[in-house]
């Protein structure tokens, strides 16, 4: 018995000491709300205004599991998630009792399916296409879809270890970001473009500048297949990468060529370029150094220096065009970029991409230099819309972010990633275990590419390189659909 009441008393002693320390805490924060004066809510309402800020914060959680509808969430609502997720788990994606897709708001795209689909033996894979058919060492492949460029810093170790070894598997290709080639990129054999950005790292000499030697050892790497000047990107047009220094370790200043700890911001825009001849000097340098293609990424806002780039290329000959060219929508995503950027600018595929496309086929380029695309395509009937309205393959990084297990956090840019994705802490790194998100790399991939060939196949064509805009019509302000290729005329050659 007197055991028993010794312990009561000690947690009798221990409950009024927590209670005394609550009360403190909370009397603490009375005085520090008083007297603060950057917040007028904590100011105005002392402790009980830090509830504000608390809840805040967790709406973006509440929102995403339990209020938002299955189609109505931004950047990504949860039925394209599920379909990701599901598709990298290699699970049944199939649904039940009706399609929850809204098809009358205006700019929806729908499939015309034929009176006599294509049978499942006169079905075959996509066609091979080639990139820089004229170069020393062209790059030929199949694949519709790829990895598209992030970063090693912006995503972490394991991150860049599981999609290269997904890219490997799958039998695409990985760009390697702004950030240069790391050991994670080459470890699993796959095919890599690299990405030179306006800060040219990896490729660069101490002053910055564009290095001939430096590429010409990166090119020395048989797996580097392309090159990929990138120009401008989707969710920051007109300003450059942006990668915390809490985020650039000593391995990662080490491939940039830069201070770790410090903030890697690259410049706005490539010094050296500052024309349209500036943009075929540069692509035909770096072509002649490396000898594999070369092709430069932008995001499409006022359009009239790609008349003047083209018309360029036609002045000193097709042979100086670019092998291709990368369409990145304003749709497109990243680690940090400013708000007015990243809502404001840029134009979407449905309006980049035909224009670029036409305005290839214009000055005769069409069939001399490939157009690859990105912006939130991320399921198979978005791929196979691009693919319709001309592009030659399609790029996703946020795709195969959520195959990799990405919760849509929106913390890509603070270090504290909860799926160890865009993290380079240890602890939440452990979290990702780069086989098993290999595979479900590979398997988005797969169902990507199997989905197309489905709408491909209900559209009576063989396999999905063969789509055209015939095939797609679009909700117009009526409330009636047009064909895609009345909306946007193009007389499309057969890749």
């Amino acid at each position: 018995m007197g055991h028993m009441l010794g312990y009561l008393e000690t947690l009798s002693a221990l409950f009024i000491l927590l209670l005394g320390l609550g009360a403190l805490a909370v009397i603490y924060m009375y005085i520090a709300d008083k007297t603060q004066n950057k917040q007028a809510i904590r100011r105005n309402y002392p402790v009980i205004g830090r509830f504000r800020y608390f809840f805040e914060k967790q709406g973006e959680f509440f929102r995403q599991y339990f209020f938002a509808m299955d189609r109505e969430e931004l950047p990504f609502n949860r039925a394209e998630r599920s379909w990701v997720y599901r598709a990298a788990k290699n699970v049944d994606r199939t649904v039940a009792f009706g399609s929850t897709r809204n098809l009358e708001p205006t700019g929806t795209i729908m499939f015309m399916n034929c009176a006599f689909p294509t049978l499942d033996e006169d079905a075959v894979p996509p066609s091979s296409i080639t990139y820089g058919a004229d170069c020393r060492q062209p790059y030929t492949t199949e694949s519709l879809f790829n990895i598209s460029g992030m970063s090693f810093g912006a995503l972490s170790a394991t991150a860049v270890t599981a999609l290269s070894n997904g890219a490997a598997k799958a039998g695409c290709w990985m760009n390697t970001g702004e950030g240069g080639v790391s050991e994670y990129h080459l470890a699993s054999g796959a095919d890599i473009v690299y990405q030179i950005g306006t800060a040219k790292y990896g490729v660069r000499d101490q002053q910055g500048q564009l290095c001939d030697k430096m590429l010409a050892s990166v090119a020395a790497m048989p797996q580097i297949k392309m090159f990929e000047i990138k120009m401008s990107q989707g969710a920051k047009p007109g300003k450059g990468g942006i990668l915390p220094g809490n985020k650039v370790t000593p391995e990662i200043a080490k491939i940039r060529g830069i201070t770790p700890g410090e903030d890697s911001i690259s410049p706005n825009a490539h010094p050296d370029i500052k024309s349209v001849k500036d943009i075929v000097t540069m692509v035909n340098r770096v072509r002649e150094v490396t000898g594999k293609p070369v092709g430069f990424k932008a995001v499409i806002g006022e359009s009239l220096w790609l008349r003047d780039l083209f018309a360029e290329i036609n002045r000193q000959g097709p042979e100086f065009a670019p092998d291709f060219i990368t369409i990145d929508s304003a749709d497109g995503g990243t680690g940090a970029a400013p708000q007015p950027l990243m809502d404001y600018v840029g134009l979407p595929l449905k309006e980049s991409l035909p224009l670029v496309i036409n305005l290839l086929a214009e000055y005769g380029l069409r069939d001399r230099v490939r157009v690859i695309c990105a912006g939130k395509l991320i399921t198979p009937s978005k791929v196979a819309w691009a693919l319709a309205m001309g592009a030659d393959a399609v790029n996703s990084a946020r795709g195969f972010m959520f195959a990799l297990g990405c919760i849509q956090a929106m913390q890509c840019n603070k270090d504290t990633c909860p799926t160890g994705i865009t993290t380079h802490n240890p602890k939440l790194q452990k979290g990702l275990d780069p086989v098993d998100k290999a595979e479900r790399v590979a398997n988005y991939h797969k169902y990507i590419q199997y989905g197309v060939g489905l709408l491909a196949h209900s559209c009576g064509v063989k396999h999905a390189r063969k789509l055209d805009r015939g095939h797609v019509r679009i909700i117009q302000d009526n409330g009636l659909s047009v064909a895609l290729d009345k909306l946007h005329p193009y007389d499309q050659t057969e890749n």
